[in-house]
């Protein structure tokens, strides 16, 4: 069990945690969360004790062990894979270290001998015997294949790196698992295969993800990192934030009846406990959520963003055609005969392992980038606003935010560039920053607006949830699940996918799928899956036979 005591941390003047109280218990998952520059990363480092807090203590039951992923990709270069998942459990590593080179003396004497005892009856009690087949399990169900398992961390991949580090995090059932942001850089089948393993882990685990499919797959509990303090809730994150907007409109009715504030609170919590996750934990969670009461819920002060796309005018029948598009890149042909039309009311979600030919996609349907053949055709009524996945160009020239807004829509009235700037959370001195210092939320809720501003009728939105935090993700996807005309865009949010989307393109050697259905409807097709295997299947032949 981990827990925390009076745990307080300053900066200077200003305080991210006060007096923190709080306790970590087996058999549950905690969602930490928080606004950006709460202190999410910051308070695991302190359970971890790789920060010492101001005051407080952190306590870790006897001989428990933490698993902690770690964030430096390049920290073990030098290291084989399998040595570096071990090293999760460092005691074992060094176990097997120490008898290595005790069995590698020329001179063994009685004394390395007694010594090699010890050490084997200690390696044989932590189960040492399985290191190597354990660890390569874990890296086996993440992706890495065994043909990586004896090279060097130098010779992968950074994405491969990133999950050898989380199969070290995992290895050797550690008793409190600290997980931060674990689904950065996986691909979807090591995403659903690290979801099973944290629903079925019987331990303690505590995670950051901005991912909200991810938090509500696994999470028993959510922990509120809110006014330097943390609270904890039963539930996942999507119950956590209906949980809070339902408390903050009971809080704005004061004259509402206790009664029917209860009898509302209860309907939601049965909704919630019916959709329990798959998992054996679902029954116990069901308990909780039942045990709730009114005044275990309480309102965040967390701030969301005011995502609203309204077009100037509606589109006409005629959206968009693409016919034959191709494109090489570096002698890679990235784009070969993509061909569709977009109708009336199209969310399409452009999926599939390669970024670089959605994003030339929609750099030519743009403009910024020439087929080598291959045509397109919008629609006369169309008026388009985009959001690119690389938004640098926008933001080089030195410039107040207030007068970066008003290139693309004339707000003549200071108030009015002050209470649309306030909307997207920009308040006070903030609309004279330099845009060029701008950080990644800022610049990306900046290109949001620019977005609104310009009232399409078709969106293109090219991975419009990378820097945004869980508040302003929430209020995108809640903008375009509202938005009723058609868009194009590019995300690896599940939940952003699954909720927008009534269809589903992938790019493919050859050409495109291209299905009418949902998200989850297209993983879970067999069809689909044999499509892109034998899509990807022949491009793989192709290459080999250009190679002989």
């Amino acid at each position: 069990m981990l827990s925390t005591s009076g745990v307080t941390l300053r900066f200077g003047q200003r305080t991210l945690f006060e007096d923190v109280n709080i306790k970590f218990t087996p058999g549950n998952c905690y969602g930490l969360i928080g606004a950006n520059g709460a202190g999410k990363s910051t308070f695991l480092k302190i359970l971890s004790g790789e920060i010492e807090p101001n005051k407080g203590e952190v306590f870790l039951g006897k001989d428990e062990r933490l698993g902690v992923l770690k964030q430096d990709h390049f920290a073990y270069e030098e290291y084989s894979v399998l040595d570096t998942v071990i090293m999760g459990n460092q005691r074992l590593y060094d176990i097997m270290k120490e008898k290595d080179a005790i069995y590698m003396k020329p001179d063994f004497s009685d004394e390395d001998g007694i010594r090699a005892g010890e050490l084997e009856a200690e390696f044989a009690e932590m189960n040492g015997w399985e290191a190597e087949s354990d660890a390569a399990q874990l890296l086996n169900g993440l992706g890495v294949d065994t043909e990586w398992h004896l090279k060097l961390m130098s010779e992968l991949p950074t994405p491969y790196k990133v999950k050898v580090l989380l199969a070290q995090a995992l290895f050797g059932n550690p008793d409190v698992l600290l997980l931060d942001e674990p689904t950065n850089h996986l691909d979807i089948a090591a995403i659903e295969w690290l979801e099973e393993f944290l629903i079925n882990f019987e331990n303690t685990v505590i995670v950051v993800s901005h991912d909200r499919h991810f938090l509500n797959q696994v999470c028993t509990h959510i922990a509120d990192i809110d006014y330097g303090k943390i609270k904890l809730y039963v539930g996942n994150y999507d119950f956590w934030y209906e949980s809070s907007q339902l408390a903050l409109k009971q809080m704005s009715d004061q004259n509402k009846k206790k009664e029917e504030k209860i009898k509302e609170l209860q309907s939601f919590i049965q909704r919630f406990a019916a959709n329990a996750s798959k998992s054996k934990q679902a029954t116990s969670r069901k308990k909780m959520l039942e045990k709730i009461e009114l005044d275990d819920i309480g309102p965040s002060s967390r701030k969301y963003p005011f995502i609203d796309f309204k077009p100037e005018r509606e589109s006409g029948k005629d959206i968009l055609k693409v016919e034959g598009l191709t494109k090489t890149v570096d002698g890679v042909k990235i784009l070969d005969n993509v061909s569709f039309i977009v109708n009336a009311g199209d969310k399409i979600a452009f999926v599939g392992p390669n970024g670089n030919a959605k994003t030339m996609l929609f750099k030519i349907l743009m403009g910024e980038e020439q087929p080598d053949s291959g045509s397109f055709t919008w629609g006369k009524t169309i008026t388009c606003a985009y959001d690119p996945k690389d938004n640098t160009k926008y933001f080089e020239k030195e410039m107040q935010l207030a007068d970066w807004i008003a290139q693309y829509y004339p707000l003549d009235d200071d108030q009015l560039v002050r209470g649309f700037l306030g909307r997207m959370l920009f308040k006070g001195e903030e609309v004279f920053k330099d845009v060029r210092v701008l950080s990644g939320g800022e610049k990306a809720r900046c290109m949001l607006s620019k977005c609104m501003l310009e009232a399409p009728n078709f969106l293109i939105l090219d991975e419009p949830t990378n820097h945004l935090d869980l508040e302003s993700i929430t209020a995108l996807n809640n903008g375009c699940i509202n938005y009723k005309e058609s868009m194009m865009f590019v995300s690896h949010d599940h939940q952003f996918i699954q909720t927008t989307a009534n269809r589903i393109i992938e790019i493919v050697p050859g050409g495109i799928i291209d299905k009418l259905m949902t998200y989850d409807e297209y993983l879970a097709s067999d069809e689909m899956a044999a499509k892109r295997e034998l899509a990807y299947s022949t491009e793989d032949e192709t290459s080999e036979e250009k190679d002989n």
